[in-house]
C-alpha cells in the first residue's frame, strides 16, 4: 500500500475515533443531565432554544411563557388527558412501548412510509431536552437508547412532571401552567375535564392548533379517558 493509501486510512481511523469519542461524551453528558433532573428543574430545553433561534433568524418577536408547576398543582384531569392522548401505556412500559411500535411499523409498511408516530412520553421528553424538532433516523435511534436510561434514572411521576412543564402548547408557551393561563386564563390546577382534553389535543402540533378548534380530537381523548376509568 502506498503512502497515499496509508494517509487515507489514518484519516479514516482518526475520524472514527473522534466520532466514537463524541458519542461517548454526548451520552455521558445526557446521563449526567438526567440524573440532575431528579432534583433540578431544567432552565431551558433544546426545543426552547431552537424556537428562540428561529425567531431571531426570521426577525420575529419571541416571548417565552413558562411557569413551573409541581405535579400536585396540575389538575389530575389534565394529566390523564395528556397520557390518554400521547401515551396510553405510560405506566406500563419502560421507555419504549413495543406494542405501539409494532402497530406503527405495521401501519407504515402497509402505507409505504416509515418512522411516523409511536413515541412515548419518555421519548418525547428526551427529544425536548436534548434535540430539536427536526426529524431524522439518527435522532430517533438516540431517543430509543436514551428513553430506557431516563426511565432507569427518573421515577415515572418525575418524568410526567418534567414533560408537562417543558413541552410546547403554543408559540412561546411551555408547560401546563402557561398553557392553562394563556388559553383559559386559569391556573393548571383548575383546568376542567373538557379543557384538559382540548389542551391535550394541541400537543401534536402546538404551533398551529388551538384548543377551541379541537372538538373532534378532544372528544376522542375523552372517550379514551372514559375507557381507562379516568
Amino acid at each position: 500500500m502506498g503512502t497515499s493509501g496509508k494517509r487515507k486510512r489514518g484519516w479514516l481511523r482518526a475520524i472514527l475515533v473522534w466520532v466514537v469519542q463524541a458519542i461517548a461524551v454526548f451520552y455521558l453528558v445526557s446521563l449526567t443531565g438526567l440524573v440532575a433532573l431528579r432534583w433540578v428543574d431544567p432552565p431551558v430545553t433544546m426545543v426552547q432554544a431552537q424556537r428562540r433561534i428561529e425567531a431571531w433568524v426570521r426577525r420575529k418577536p419571541y416571548t417565552k411563557r413558562q411557569q413551573w408547576a409541581p405535579l400536585g398543582r396540575i389538575a389530575p384531569g389534565l394529566q390523564h388527558a395528556v397520557i390518554s392522548a400521547e401515551d396510553g401505556r405510560f405506566f406500563q412500559h419502560h421507555g419504549i412501548d413495543w406494542k405501539e411500535v409494532q402497530k406503527v411499523v405495521d401501519r407504515d409498511v402497509e402505507d409505504g412510509r416509515l418512522g411516523r408516530g409511536g413515541s412515548t412520553i419518555t421519548q418525547q421528553l428526551v427529544k425536548n431536552l436534548f434535540f430539536t424538532t427536526s426529524r431524522s433516523v439518527l435522532r430517533k435511534a438516540v431517543e430509543f437508547t436514551l428513553a430506557p436510561v431516563a426511565e432507569w434514572v427518573l421515577p415515572k411521576k418525575r418524568i410526567l412532571e418534567l414533560y408537562l412543564n417543558v413541552i410546547e402548547w403554543g408559540p412561546g408557551v411551555y408547560g401546563a401552567e402557561a398553557a392553562a393561563r394563556s388559553w383559559y386564563g386559569i391556573p393548571a390546577a383548575r383546568v376542567n375535564r373538557d379543557q384538559a382534553a382540548r389542551l391535550a389535543a394541541v400537543i401534536p402540533s402546538p404551533l398551529h392548533r388551538k384548543p377551541a378548534r379541537m372538538s373532534s380530537y378532544s372528544a376522542e381523548i375523552l372517550h379514551r379517558m372514559d375507557q381507562t376509568g379516568w
